[in-house]
């Protein structure tokens, strides 16, 4: 005979078993099968080729930038604050070459500025001549190191400023062709960056970029003028938040600013033609003249010699 009396704790042990095991199952999280679902993402064979495509890249992106970044982050770091904020509108409207901050740059410069000098002081230890000439060239090497960066940074913005100058008056002409056409501002935009691959396209495609995250048009636009620092950028940017603060036409004010421009263009070219005559002065002067004056004068000056017996 079955004891009922035995079978009431364990039938009792069993419920109050089952109980608890349902509600922890219920209000534990689910755990997620994190290398199944990265193996129904990417493949094996993709994680292999992003290892091999890391390793492929040169030892200078690898090691060598990562660690000059630091140190000159550091460096930065040590530096006053003015000196950054003085350098922050250069390396923004040079486009942060190399992907270096201002604050990476200001580190380059004291890098170089305090290197040279090292560098010079240790190759002619004993061959300078002299302390004051070994001060002024330690000087003179901390100067340039400390200027190299500087050059740079202007000389990119130079190119940048004569290729936004040149290039706009056309991608403005086809920005007012597509807003014409029946496109919003951002989708003629969005047409300049499909059909032109130049810096205006590229500039424009950051704009973009920047709407999708949550800028306003009005503060992209206007980075985009601090970042040019063109005079001709700077009124079309004015006139896009003009008209978009006051409701006016967008394609009127797309016209009237590539008219505008394409006239300050060809002014441009027409001083830089009046321009040309004085600046090819120099040479003549220098280089010409000479010649002819030697090649009419020589023969007499050669006759007056042996007339008068020199």
């Amino acid at each position: 005979m079955i004891n009922l009396e035995a079978l009431i704790p364990v039938t009792v042990f069993m419920s109050v078993y089952i109980f608890s095991q349902a509600f922890l199952s219920r209000n534990q999280t689910a755990k997620v099968d994190i290398r199944g679902r990265l193996g129904q993402v990417i493949s094996s064979n993709e994680i292999v080729d992003t290892r091999e495509k890391e390793l492929r890249r040169p030892l200078i992106e690898r090691l060598i930038l990562p660690l000059l970044s630091k140190i000159t982050g550091i460096i930065g770091k040590a530096l006053p604050t003015g000196m950054l904020k003085t350098l922050e509108p250069k390396v923004l409207q040079a486009g942060n070459p190399g992907r270096l901050s201002a604050k990476e740059i200001l580190g380059i410069k004291a890098l170089l500025a305090t290197g040279i000098p090292a560098l010079l002081y240790s190759l002619n230890v004993n061959g300078i001549g002299g302390m004051a000439r070994l001060v002024l060239i330690l000087a003179a090497a901390f100067i340039i190191g400390w200027k190299i960066p500087d050059l740079y940074l202007s000389s990119i913005i130079t190119k940048k400023r004569k290729e936004l100058e040149k290039t706009f008056p056309d991608i403005l002409d086809l920005l007012t062709v597509s807003v014409e056409a029946g496109l919003g501002f951002d989708g003629a935009m969005a047409k300049v960056v499909e059909k032109d691959s130049g810096i205006v396209a590229f500039e424009f495609k950051r704009i973009l970029q920047e709407i999708k995250m949550g800028k306003s048009r009005r503060e992209a636009l206007r980075d985009f003028a601090a970042r040019s620092a063109v005079e001709d950028i700077n009124s079309f940017v004015n006139a896009m938040v003009q008209s978009d603060q006051l409701g006016l036409s967008i394609a009127k004010t797309l016209r009237n600013q590539s008219e505008q421009m394409r006239r300050k263009r060809r002014q441009r070219v027409e001083e830089a033609a009046m321009k040309a005559p004085v600046k090819m002065l120099i040479p003549l002067v220098l280089f010409i003249f000479p010649c002819i004056f030697i090649i009419l004068l020589g023969p007499a000056l050669i006759q007056l010699i042996e007339q008068l017996g020199f």
